[in-house]
């Protein structure tokens, strides 16, 4: 069988991805500056800029209901595309902090449900065809670099007064990549098919769940804590900043080449090679980041701890939720993974980082890591087993 011709809104998606990307890439590093900027206290900025991961627990999975139940994916997308840049308009108008969580909450809620609509989209027009995934997603990771790099120097100039501006202009081109997309022809349920209940009872699924969950949870060790351990080592702010556009030009990589790479492999070894890479990776964070050489090589592995288990996540997803459980199936998996993973990971670092110190965040992730691929290597058997017996 011939893989699909490109998307036909292929144009639509990369679009989408690097504007909602890019808006990520400047309002994480940003926010707490502007935050700090409005007179905000460091307490009040932790619990501002944790939302952004605690409304990813609850708002994809509202949204994905709706656009499922609905079969109405592209307007809930440019609903919520209009609703975040409507709320965002809090940003320029706040003073307190009662002001300020209130807007994060909002804003928060409808874009968190953004980017599994979007690949619910994409996934749903590609008809499990995932050959020119990789090249679409990367995109992303595009926005999210060249807004991470440009947005310094910009600000630094203008003042960090300007960041809620480029975030809205970014938002725009969100609004407007999904006022391009058109709706995919309905998929109906095949007769005798499980719902989204029944699957989420099956332990083939739980398995699967349970693995992404703890990588995610392994990775905020990253996302809370990196650059501080680096500082404490004693890197420079330019080294930090290289070392993060390191793993994302290696995630870009992987995700230009991962179509022959998931052909030679398959998604099962990608998966397990993936989450034990990433127990490699944190190991070397921990126990060598003294070495400029060995951290480099722990940045480079970015491609196989985000970028491979990002994509076999996703492949292994379609098995379950196709058609039109599509979006739900992605949104359980933002807000599962990256929701209450991350969130809770978040907290659990948090208390070895204050107890134990930055190596033992680290030690922590890569167990978390090795764990996920027990769960992942259990998942895949009883999947595997239950294949067999409906045969």
């Amino acid at each position: 069988m011939q893989p699909f011709a490109w998307p036909k809104q292929w144009y639509s998606f990369a679009l989408f991805f690097f504007a909602y990307y890019g808006y990520i890439g400047i309002f994480s590093p940003y926010a707490s500056l502007y935050f700090a900027d409005k007179g905000m206290s460091a307490a009040e900025i932790g619990v501002l800029m944790s939302l952004m991961q605690v409304m990813r627990i609850f708002g994809p999975a509202l949204w994905g209901w709706a656009a499922d139940r609905k079969q109405q994916r592209v307007a809930v997308l440019r609903l919520t595309a209009v609703a975040a840049m409507a709320s965002f308009g809090g940003m320029f108008f706040g003073q307190s902090f009662i002001q300020f969580f209130v807007v994060m909450v909002v804003v928060n809620l409808f874009t968190s449900a953004q980017a599994p609509l979007s690949e619910a989209l994409m996934l749903s027009e590609m008809r499990g065809d995932l050959t020119h995934y990789g090249r679409l997603r990367l995109w992303g990771s595009v926005g999210f670099i060249l807004a991470v790099l440009l947005a310094g120097p910009f600000l630094d100039r203008y003042g960090i007064r300007m960041m809620p501006w480029v975030a809205l202009a970014l938002l725009g081109l969100v609004l407007l990549s999904s006022l391009r997309m058109q709706e995919h022809v309905a998929l109906h349920s095949a007769p005798g098919a499980p719902s989204v209940a029944a699957l989420m009872r099956r332990k083939e699924v739980i398995a699967f769940f349970v693995s992404t969950f703890l990588m995610i949870a392994a990775h905020a060790s990253l996302y809370v804590f990196y650059s501080l351990y680096l500082a404490q080592i004693g890197y420079s702010n330019t080294v930090i900043g290289l070392m993060w556009s390191l793993g994302v030009a290696a995630e870009i990589l992987f995700f230009f080449y991962q179509a022959p790479i998931f052909r030679r492999f398959g998604v099962e070894r990608l998966m397990m090679a993936s989450l034990l890479l990433a127990a490699l990776r944190f190991l070397l964070i921990g126990c060598g980041a003294g070495s400029l050489a060995l951290l480099v090589l722990a940045q480079v592995l970015n491609a196989a701890s985000f970028g491979a288990h990002h994509s076999a996540s996703i492949v292994t997803l379609q098995r379950w939720f196709a058609g039109p459980l599509q979006a739900r199936g992605q949104a359980l998996f933002t807000s599962i993974s990256y929701g209450l993973g991350g969130t809770l990971g978040g907290l659990l670092m948090s208390v070895f980082w204050d107890k134990y110190g930055g190596e033992a965040v680290y030690l922590a992730a890569a167990a978390f890591a090795l764990a996920g691929a027990a769960a992942a290597g259990f998942s895949y058997r009883w999947h595997s087993h239950q294949h067999e017996e409906r045969q």
